[in-house]
């Protein structure tokens, strides 16, 4: 067999460290291995359906059992901003208000970019959960549920990750070609004007290392 050459080796490493570009077939939790759940989505909103037929994922009852706060308000009409959001709107992950990114204004953000399928997403997990539980009242924390076509294994994750914030799904990938998104974990840093000032592509490595980028790039002292 014919050894790797040295640029290949190192491009796939670079991949792997900035993180996961598609969704493999298993799917798992923060800290281990999911229980036994339904496949496929369908079905009316707020529910997923099971391959094959089956009963159908109460998806609003399981987003508040894991205690995941409402979506954010953005029926403003503000107009898209260079360099900010994009105008595309997106479902509230189990059920909710559908939430138009361009119109999310009024206070600086944090948007971490996730799927339950990804690796490094449950790497970074704890440390999101941290500065969540601080007290971030000027800061809106917002979770994309990335090209997943699990709902309610996103809900599993966020509740064992402790993710109280809201959440949103970007199941067809909308979000991509406007943000150039290539992978995932990614985390956008926004403005109160909704401009990105930050983007972090791969995993968090620690919660300082969140706080001072929050710091520096917003002003955000947590």
């Amino acid at each position: 067999m014919r050894a790797r050459s040295p640029v290949i080796a190192v491009a796939v490493a670079l991949m792997v460290a900035a993180g996961c570009s598609q969704a493999p077939d298993v799917t798992r939790d923060p800290t281990g291995s999911y229980p036994p759940s339904a496949t496929g989505i369908g079905g009316a909103p707020g529910s997923a359906e099971p391959a094959g037929g089956g009963t159908p994922v109460d998806l609003s009852a399981r987003k508040k059992a894991a205690g995941i706060a409402d979506c954010p308000d953005s029926a403003a009409t503000f107009a898209p901003v260079d360099k900010g959001l994009p105008n595309v709107v997106l479902p509230c992950l189990g059920g909710g208000t559908p939430v138009r990114l361009a119109g999310l204004r009024g206070r600086p953000m944090l948007i971490n970019v996730w799927a339950q399928w990804c690796e490094p997403c449950r790497k970074e997990a704890p440390f999101l959960s941290e500065i969540a539980g601080t007290d971030h009242s000027g800061l809106l924390i917002m979770g994309v549920d990335f090209n997943d076509p699990r709902p309610e294994l996103a809900i599993d994750f966020a509740e064992v990750a402790s993710w109280k914030y809201p959440q949103v799904v970007d199941e067809d990938k909308a979000i991509s070609a406007p943000l150039q998104l290539s992978a995932i974990p990614q985390t956008l840093l926004v403005d109160a004007n909704g401009r990105i000032v930050y983007r972090h592509a791969g995993p968090f490595q620690s919660a300082d290392e969140i706080r001072e980028l929050l710091q520096e790039h917003l002003g955000v002292a947590l």
